[in-house]
């Protein structure tokens, strides 16, 4: 039996709250279960040095948990000085998910940055962060649309997350703290709504798993973010 009593294939509660923040182009609160993480798109009329003049745009993200988070109080990262490398791997891959389904070029010299701050963490900050992201910068580019700065189709597809992982000897979908922590192997998966492969990563924290454990979770894992997407598709009529 999992801790939180759900079936194996069970994701949490998850919401998509859509224009949660007044000033920015897009935005969406994320909730999976007691994970929060708000999404902010921000547009700016510019590119990095190294794109000028390429005729594309460019989709970026950055990551951060607010201090109370968690059960204790951590240090802000800006007043260490320097981010923790757990941090710049999250938003990589978050800024990485988010271009393997947009058009680049279709987007014009423009970047926007997607901002992911983890109100309360739960489990799965990562994989909430990506699925709500994509709201984001839906939101976001549909506002470039109503302003016609850009004519053509921007996103290709969805892109949603999720975790799985072998608990107790079980494959189950979406952990939980609880699980994420006493996990034997925890596993992220990135697809797009097509159900192509953006990235997969896979740890096993005692003994190795199997080709078998792998495709076990792989199955959860597209189970879950088809139902992700779909409610991305919800959230956005």
């Amino acid at each position: 039996m999992r801790p939180s009593k759900r079936a194996a294939d069970e994701l949490r509660a998850v919401t998509l709250e859509r224009g949660f923040a007044k000033h920015a182009e897009g935005s969406c609160l994320v909730k999976f279960g007691d994970t929060h993480v708000l999404c902010t798109a921000s547009l700016e009329d510019r590119v990095p040095p190294w794109l000028r003049g390429q005729n594309r745009g460019w989709v970026t993200a950055e990551y951060g948990m607010l201090p109370r988070a968690t059960g204790e109080r951590m240090r802000r990262e800006a007043s260490a000085g320097k981010q923790s490398g757990r941090t710049q791997e999250i938003q990589r891959l978050i800024g990485r998910s988010l271009r393997a389904v947009v058009d680049l070029e279709a987007l014009g010299e423009n970047q926007i940055t997607v901002d992911c701050d983890v109100i309360q963490a739960d489990g799965g900050t990562r994989t909430a962060a990506i699925t709500g992201a994509w709201v984001a910068l839906h939101d976001c580019i549909e506002w470039m649309r109503a302003r016609e700065m850009v004519k053509k189709q921007v996103l290709k597809d969805h892109v949603a997350a999720i975790s799985c992982g072998i608990h107790n000897g079980k494959p189950v979908l979406d952990l939980d703290y609880a699980e994420d922590s006493t996990a034997q192997t925890d596993a992220n998966f990135v697809f797009t709504g097509k159900g192509g492969i953006v990235e997969i990563q896979g740890t096993a924290e005692g003994e190795p798993f199997s080709e078998a454990d792998l495709a076990a979770l792989m199955g959860l894992a597209k189970s879950g973010i088809a139902r992700l997407v779909d409610l991305q598709k919800m959230a956005i009529l």
